[in-house]
């Protein structure tokens, strides 16, 4: 089998899954398109936040040309994407109770907030900590994760429970357990995972209804322009003046 011919079968298979979460997703899509647009026009923020690869899909979303300027990263220190050495240590923090609730603690997340929270198996403490302990301080989580895992794995928190359980809309990504698309007879085991197209694809669907939503109110959505065109950071700048008090990569 050619290298050409596996390439395309990975194509299909992102292509199959965008078009099951097009689908299938639709309601749960407008409903965080619109929680975020009620959230912007009620002076609230918006946060991301993802562990390991997870955290590809939340860096997606900020500071981001054609983004919602309001969207803030919730880093959680040795979790963010996988630039701490050993990169081990970033899956055992995702195991560690509490850590989550004294990161959202020291944030400057509070009451009317939406947190965006991403994780694919969403069985860990960390995630399902950070989504119980946001709505506890009265913020409204989007959880993005595979529903699959609640059903085929055992949860990591103390509760028993997943993140879908915590959550004002969950946004399924159809990430089949193991998120890996390909298997060959001659490979021992399966390779190509997608997890991070469907899941970028999907919340950047939310963020196009949410400025849709928006500007149907007669509400300029507050969105970036790109530093590379000209006019851009002019642009920008009027922004990031406007609304400052609700952008925190700035600080």
């Amino acid at each position: 089998m050619g290298d050409s011919k596996l390439a395309g079968q990975f194509f299909d298979a992102a292509i199959g899954l965008l078009q099951r979460v097009r689908d299938e997703e639709a309601g749960a899509v407008e409903a965080a398109g619109t929680l975020i647009a009620d959230t912007v026009a009620d002076g609230g923020r918006l946060f991301a936040f993802g562990a390991g690869h997870s955290s590809l899909a939340a860096q997606d979303l900020v500071y981001r040309a054609g983004g919602l300027a309001l969207m803030n990263l919730l880093a959680v220190p040795g979790a963010v994407g996988v630039d701490v050495v050993p990169a081990t240590l970033g899956s055992a923090l995702e195991r560690v109770d509490g850590l989550a609730s004294a990161v959202l603690d020291c944030s400057p997340a509070r009451a009317g907030d939406v947190l965006v929270i991403i994780s694919l198996s969403g069985r860990n403490a960390l995630p399902v900590e950070m989504a119980m302990h946001a709505r506890a301080l009265g913020l409204k989580v989007i959880g993005v994760t595979s529903v699959a895992y609640a059903s085929e794995t055992e949860s990591r928190h103390a509760s028993g429970t997943y993140l879908k359980d915590h959550c004002d809309v969950v946004l399924d990504s159809k990430i089949a357990i193991g998120d890996a698309e390909l298997t060959l007879d001659s490979v021992p085991a399966p390779f190509a995972p997608a997890s991070t197209v469907v899941t970028s694809a999907l919340l950047q669907s939310v963020m196009a209804t949410a400025a849709g939503t928006l500007a149907d109110r007669g509400i300029e959505p507050p969105l970036l322009r790109s530093g590379n065109v000209d006019g851009g950071h002019e642009w920008n700048g009027r922004v990031f003046k406007e609304y400052g008090d609700r952008i925190f990569y700035r600080r």
